[in-house]
């Protein structure tokens, strides 16, 4: 059987939320509630945190994570699991686990991973759900995806899409949840590639796949997890916790 790394990226300076991998929520690390969730994941052989600090380095040490240092030159998320997935030739596919969605499920890491073992077709694929709430679609900081008739994506885009011409035709706008699996070699030709017309225009890193003939596979979920972008977002995901955890 093919092996498979989860890889979760972290870096420290953030406009947003400087020091966020680090920011305690419910007791525990943001980052050591991702990491735990993909320790959960059954088809994955190995968790690895990619970062550039060490900060967040002899954090993660200290609760048993392996990690690997990267290069700060790097421009996403993208760029440094490539660097540590170049290395780690013994994984067949490479799960890109964002660093800042404690609530990851581990159930649609197992998707990705199976997805990509049991269609050799497939070089990436991600995840999507439908808006719990329409209104939001409408905001460029959630970005959406439409599909095809075999769950391929035609794009991603920060815009509202589909556009609803037709007012008696129902529209469901998905949300992209930013969690991608790729096939090794696909994400190595991928960070070598130049960014995209597209990509620069919406800044969407995905963009480059499509622009570049590669077929990204959508999976389609009934929910999704929540992202900590804000120390407002971390609030609301430790009330989520409290509450699963009966506190509320």
């Amino acid at each position: 059987m093919s092996k498979a790394v989860g890889i979760i990226p972290a870096r420290w300076s953030s406009s947003r939320f400087p020091g966020k991998p680090l920011h305690l929520i419910a007791g525990k690390p943001l980052l050591r509630h991702v990491w735990e969730r993909c320790r959960r994941a059954r088809k994955l052989d190995s968790v690895i945190i990619a970062t550039d600090d060490m900060r967040i380095a002899n954090a993660a040490f200290e609760w048993g994570a392996e990690v690997a240092l990267t290069s700060r030159r790097h421009q996403s998320g993208t760029d440094r699991i490539a660097e540590v997935a170049k290395k780690a030739k013994q994984f067949a596919f490479v799960i890109n686990i964002q660093g800042d969605e404690p609530l990851v499920d581990p159930a649609l890491i197992d998707s990705l991973v199976e997805t990509l073992r049991s269609d050799r077709k497939i070089d990436i694929v991600t995840a999507a759900h439908p808006f719990e709430n329409a209104a939001e679609a409408f905001s460029p900081h959630q970005v959406k995806v439409i599909v095809d008739l075999r769950g391929n994506a035609l794009y991603f885009s920060r815009f509202a899409i589909p556009f609803p011409r037709d007012r008696s035709a129902p529209v469901r706008y998905l949300r992209h949840q930013g969690i991608y699996g790729f096939r090794r070699q696909t994400l190595l030709q991928f960070v070598k590639w130049k960014p995209t017309p597209l990509e620069r225009a919406e800044s969407l890193e995905q963009l480059r796949a499509l622009e570049n003939g590669v077929k990204v596979h959508v999976l389609v979920t009934k929910h999704g997890s929540p992202g900590v972008d804000t120390p407002q977002d971390a609030i609301v995901v430790e009330r989520i916790l409290a509450r699963a955890n009966g506190e509320i």
